[in-house]
């Protein structure tokens, strides 16, 4: 029997498994392209900080409030940004979960598409672990010297 030969009416052959992954190839690609021309908005601080991107991960815009910028706070201006990034990000998910919903697209659970555990969300950057883990060793050093601490 060659891969292009019915094997009956239990499976199909190989040409059509090649088919049906060229059709899937060709509508993730239109998913795709429609999502990537669409921007959504990732906000903070009720909107003090908005960071448009598309949904192909192209960065389009940022704006700041004038409020955040008078008050002076650096520290308080990076978080709003980190938190309006993370919030684009996880509306690009949604926004590329719901294009392959609409192609017929939505259940390739079974598939490996490179994007690790956490999906499409995962491209938004670092790990909230690492970061209290880095917020730790900050804290570790400050810690020995209290009273009570790890020495005391």
């Amino acid at each position: 029997m060659t891969f292009d030969e019915d094997p009956g009416e239990a499976g199909f052959g190989l040409g059509d498994l090649l088919s049906q992954v060229q059709q899937m190839q060709e509508m993730l690609a239109s998913a795709q392209a429609e999502a990537s021309e669409q921007i959504v908005i990732g906000e903070a601080g009720d909107g003090a900080v908005k960071i448009g991107v598309s949904g192909g991960l192209e960065f389009r815009s940022v704006v700041i409030g004038q409020a955040v910028i008078d008050e002076g706070d650096a520290g308080l201006l990076e978080d709003l940004v980190l938190v309006a990034l993370h919030d684009a990000m996880a509306k690009v998910g949604e926004l590329n979960l719901s294009a392959m919903a609409h192609s017929g697209l939505d259940d390739l659970s079974g598939f490996d598409l490179g994007l690790g555990e956490s999906g499409l969300t995962g491209l938004a950057g670092g790990d909230e672990d690492d970061d209290e883990a880095a917020g730790e060793e900050q804290d570790g050093g400050a810690a020995a010297d209290e009273p009570g601490g790890p020495t005391g």
